[in-house]
């Protein structure tokens, strides 16, 4: 006899449950169901853990990334007791080791809706917050002191007081060195405006140049694509000309080398400039060493000096040879006849 195959229509082929029966389509569509809800929820869960909990509000001064001494949160409470009771601003301080996978304006918000800074109907409060292992900090300022301690005065207070110290390693001096700025702004004993301006991220030379490729202050990377293909087609161009090309090629390297020196920095600071502008002075003259030993660059010199002109690349160039210009009565020596003509008058002798 033959053994009865599995039940057909209702059923997948092949689909059993985990006693060996077969599975209905209904079955296996909710098995499948389940498993993607499952999938799904361990994603979002998986997301939702990587954000930073917002710790407790234990004082003004709240150092959960330990990077600050005993005496400095000593100090810094004190001075924003002191402000406090003299103002009624409310100022905290929040060290963390790291805001996970929230950004600072996102982890900010939660911080001071959760702690609920300055009082209800002035909206006066001020949170500082350091995250060392991310190198990020932010000002988050209450409705009330917008007026005040505007997003100027907190973009320059990160820039010129705080960073600056961070750089250097020394967190102690850079958010004492901050709040004091907060609270002599916010009292009217100090003015931001004056602080002396100094880079973002300390990539800004002196007279103000991008130091780096990765200044913020250079244009996005879309646009410098955009311009680097611009700038280096044209100088480039010229300069395999220069290359390729016998006796004048000497003149076009001297001539792109302002270029070469300038136009880089918008695209890769002043240091990629630098290192550009010494590869093409040394690569120009070692690669046209090189060309200079071939035939196609023998012919093409030889060319120039007997025809006056040769073609590299497409291009005609031309040379600056006078043909006939030893030749008496020539005409590159300015002189012409006036149209006269001989009636065979003069004389001729021997000896």
């Amino acid at each position: 006899m033959n053994a009865a195959g599995p039940p057909q229509g209702a059923n997948y082929p092949g689909a059993r449950s985990a006693e060996g029966l077969p599975m209905s389509a209904a079955s296996v569509r909710t098995t499948t169901w389940w498993l993607q809800a499952t999938l799904l929820a361990a994603a979002l869960l998986s997301g939702a853990a990587q954000a930073a909990d917002v710790p407790f509000l234990s004082g003004r001064v709240v150092d959960n990334a330990e990077i600050l001494d005993v005496a400095t949160r000593t100090s810094l409470t004190d001075k924003l007791k002191a402000h406090e009771q003299k103002t009624g601003d409310q100022i905290a301080v929040l060290t963390v080791p790291t805001i996970g996978s929230d950004s600072i304006e996102d982890f900010a918000v939660r911080v001071f809706e959760n702690w609920k800074l300055g009082q209800k109907d002035k909206n006066n409060g001020v949170l500082v917050i350091v995250a060392p292992k991310d190198r990020k900090m932010r000002i988050e300022v209450g409705y009330g002191l917008e007026g005040t301690l505007t997003d100027v005065a907190s973009a320059r207070i990160i820039r010129n007081v705080m960073t600056p110290a961070f750089k250097d390693g020394d967190y102690d001096k850079g958010v004492t060195a901050g709040v004091d700025a907060i609270i002599g702004q916010l009292e009217g004993t100090s003015d931001v405006a004056t602080l002396a301006d100094v880079a973002p991220s300390g990539n800004r030379s002196a007279n103000g140049f991008p130091m780096s490729i990765t200044d913020p202050s250079l244009p996005p990377w879309p646009m410098r694509i955009l311009l680097g293909c611009f700038v280096f087609g044209i100088i480039g161009l010229f300069t395999v000309i220069g290359v390729m090309t016998p006796g004048a090629g000497w003149f076009l390297y001297f001539f792109l080398i302002p270029f070469w020196a300038m136009f880089p920095i918008i695209i890769l600071g002043v240091r990629g400039a630098l290192v550009l502008l010494g590869v093409y002075v040394v690569g120009f003259p070692i690669v046209k060493l090189i060309l200079s030993r071939t035939a196609w660059y023998e012919k093409a010199r030889t060319e120039l000096k007997t025809k006056g002109s040769t073609s590299v690349g497409g291009f005609t160039m031309g040379g600056s040879s006078s043909s006939g210009s030893g030749s008496s009565g020539g005409s590159s020596g300015g002189f012409s006849g006036g149209g006269g003509s001989s009636g065979g008058g003069g004389s001729s002798g021997s000896w």
